[in-house]
């Protein structure tokens, strides 16, 4: 007992011999907490030695050696210097520092930044803003004993939360050096940041190696800009702005800019230089008016084909410049409208136009006037210009100008549930500015006044349903929707004088149909999730209806397309929509069109078929006869760290393929490596592009202007 005794005497000793080499200051105005193995005070001056940590507010300071004025708060340490902020600790080999303002130098630096940005340098100045000024440093995000991928910089500057930025910035791979840039900027966070994306090469065996880099502007929180540049070693090089803006919740839009200069010869068929501009812009004004504004206009149709990387943009030619001025009030709306619309039809090189300048539309909603009768009106002054673009340049493209007035008065009737009925009379009042003169073509300035009628009765009945039970609940409802309406308009004398874009109609049909619908209940609320719809035209004045071109055994044909479609949504993300017409006289099917998904590309999975065809069976030789095919999906795999996405469209008509892309992404911890591979089948000469490019963090990977898949 006695030798137990005077052991544990013993431990208590040392123990107490140890603790009194600690020392712990305290202040009146801020506390300094200093614990070492050895300390030693000489006026305002303290030495501490061995494990020595400094606690001052919410800084943490750890060292072998730590030289201390208490009364200017200058620190200096060595060894094994280790500094703590919140959220940022760094360690290095010697520091000289101002526990107040945070203001000093630290050598032979290891830093880390939560939660994932690492970096070193030889030395490392922390001023007043709280910049970090680094020399000779290394950045990287992984924490890996040799990085995956690391910066390399003669210097750089750092501010946490903000951005990284480099001079003379090396980028690594392991320890293979990929790009230099003589400056770089990271950024940090979540909020946007201004830098340089990461760049794309690639290489096309007809426009030679590829580059693309973008810059990334953050203006302000409410606008951005990027900016583009895009090489192509055999063809050019082009450059692009990208400006988005968002002033208010009512006023944005977005400015998109692109120029290519061809340096190919011009044997290849490329010698004019291209632009595309692309405007969008929505805006209030005074008196509660709205602006709206929309340009997509291209200077060469060809440039797009053979550039454009987005496979439907590159088949669709068309330029389209509008503006369009617009307001509400009360039961009244009044719109202006000056707009330039144009398509391009490869198979003839030519291009149908539309202008108008102006169009002017002053209509109103249904008012009541007494009981279940109801007023509304619509007028407008069109003035307009059509044609295919060489009877542009010859000046012989079809002009008019008129002015329309359609007062309406309608009698709905709901009063049954299972029966609804709209009856409607209008009055046609139009004063046609230019017309045919008599049994010519040819336009005069003779005006022409017309006046006609319009009756619709529309029904929609008698509904029938049918509910299916399940547990003695309700769980399915079948809706059974006839539909029935007649349309006729009385004839206009001299019908043949007024000018129109094509050829006049006059509606005179009967318009017959059915509609199934199926509902489920889902959280106490009816769900439609199965809709089909069958529905047919008869004319009865077939030689004004929209079919007045075709002859069936020199008829011309009274019934249109039996058309229908089918819609089903059984879940959020999945659907499947058909649409088709058929043709009674020939017994084909002039149209057939299914589209159908699965999941969302946000998903583990998801895929989308779309197949469409199309023909005449009045004219089987027409050049806009359709057949087409496209399938696109993508999948994320995580135990193989890869999302893949594909893209093919085939013309079954032409029994060729059209485009095949496909776009990998494999996630190697802390880098992303991108490779996209894009067939351009559909093109003069066949092109296949291949492009490589990675991400890092917190930046993103730059896209070429003309977009690709997921563009």
């Amino acid at each position: 007992m006695r030798k137990a005794s005077f052991s544990c005497l013993l431990v208590g000793v040392v123990f107490m011999l140890w603790l009194s080499n600690q020392v712990v200051f305290c202040f009146s105005s801020q506390e300094i907490k200093i614990i070492a193995h050895q300390t030693e005070r000489v006026k305002t001056r303290i030495f501490a030695r061995g494990n020595v940590e400094i606690h001052y507010k919410n800084l943490k300071l750890m060292a072998d050696v730590v030289e201390l004025d208490t009364e200017s708060k200058d620190v200096v340490a060595e060894g094994h210097v280790v500094l703590h902020f919140p959220q940022e600790v760094i360690s290095a080999e010697r520091l000289e520092f101002n526990l107040d303002s945070k203001v000093g130098e630290l050598h032979q630096v290891r830093g880390l930044v939560q939660p994932t940005i690492f970096y070193q340098a030889e030395l490392i100045k922390r001023d007043l803003n709280e910049v970090y000024h680094l020399t000779q440093a290394q950045i990287t995000s992984c924490s890996q004993p040799v990085p995956r991928w690391l910066f390399s910089c003669a210097r750089a500057n750092f501010k946490k939360n903000e951005y990284i930025e480099m001079w003379g910035a090396l980028f690594r791979l392991k320890k293979i050096p990929v790009f230099y840039w003589p400056y770089f900027r990271y950024p940090l966070g979540e909020e946007r940041k201004t830098g340089f994306l990461t760049p794309q090469l690639g290489y096309s065996g007809v426009k030679g190696l590829t580059f693309s880099q973008s810059f990334y502007w953050s203006l302000r929180r409410n606008m951005d800009a990027t900016f583009n540049f895009d090489y192509y070693s055999a063809r050019g090089f082009g450059g692009g702005l990208e400006y988005r803006y968002l002033f208010s919740p009512e006023i944005g839009g977005e400015v998109r800019l692109f120029g290519f200069h061809f340096t190919a010869p011009e044997e290849l068929g490329y010698p004019d230089n291209a632009y595309i501009i692309r405007v969008k812009h929505n805006q209030p004004l005074p008196f509660q008016f709205n602006l709206v504004a929309d340009v997509d206009y291209q200077s060469s149709f060809d440039f797009l084909r053979e550039f454009d990387n987005n496979f439907k943009r590159a088949l669709i030619s068309n330029r389209t410049s509008q503006v369009y001025l617009s307001r509400a009030w009360s039961y009244y709306n009044l719109s202006v409208r000056a707009s330039r619309f144009e398509t391009y039809f490869r198979q003839l090189d030519n291009s149908v136009i539309r202008y108008y300048l102006p169009q002017i539309n002053f209509s109103s909603t249904r008012m009541n006037i007494w009981g279940p009768l109801y007023f509304s009106f619509g007028s407008s002054f069109i003035r307009w210009e059509y044609g295919y673009q060489t009877a542009f340049e010859k000046g012989k493209q079809k002009k008019s100008q008129s002015l329309n007035f359609q007062p309406t008065l309608s009698v709905p009737f709901s009063s049954i549930p299972w029966l609804t009925v709209n009856l409607s009379g209008s009055a046609k009042f139009n004063y046609y500015f230019n017309t045919y003169a008599p049994n010519s073509k040819k336009v005069t300035s003779e005006p022409l006044f017309t006046q006609n009628y319009l009756g619709n009765v529309e029904i929609i009945g008698p509904v029938f349903y049918r509910l299916y039970f399940r547990g003695g609940e309700p769980y399915l409802k079948h809706i059974f929707e006839p539909s029935f309406s007649y349309v006729y308009e009385s004839p206009i004398s001299d019908s043949e004088r007024i000018v129109t874009t094509y050829y006049f109609l006059r509606n005179h049909y009967l318009r017959y149909g059915l509609t199934n619908r199926f509902l489920v209940k889902q959280s106490g609320m009816p769900r439609e999730v199965f809709t089909l719809g069958i529905f047919q035209n008869y004319y009865l004045a077939p030689e004004e209806s929209p079919l007045q071109l075709y002859r069936v055994e020199g008829e011309i044909p009274r019934f249109s397309d039996i058309n229908a479609f089918l819609r089903f949504y059984p879940g959020r993300n999945t659907s499947l929509d058909f649409s088709a017409g058929f043709n009674p006289y020939y017994h084909v099917f002039s149209s057939l069109r299914v589209s159908a998904s699965l999941g969302l590309p946000t998903d583990d999975w998801f895929c989308r078929l779309n197949w469409y065809k199309s023909s005449n069976p009045f004219r089987p030789e027409s050049l806009f006869n359709r057949h087409q095919i496209g399938f696109s999906g993508g999948a994320k795999i995580p135990s193989l760290s890869l999302e893949a996405q594909s893209q093919i469209d085939f013309n079954l008509q032409e029994k060729e393929l059209l485009y095949l892309g496909a776009l990998i992404t494999y996630h190697y911890q802390c880098l992303d490596f991108i490779a996209d591979l894009r067939v351009f089948y559909f093109r003069e000469k066949p092109e296949v592009q291949f492009r490589i490019s990675f991400g890092l963090g917190n930046i993103g990977k730059s896209t070429d202007f003309l977009g690709g898949i997921n563009q």
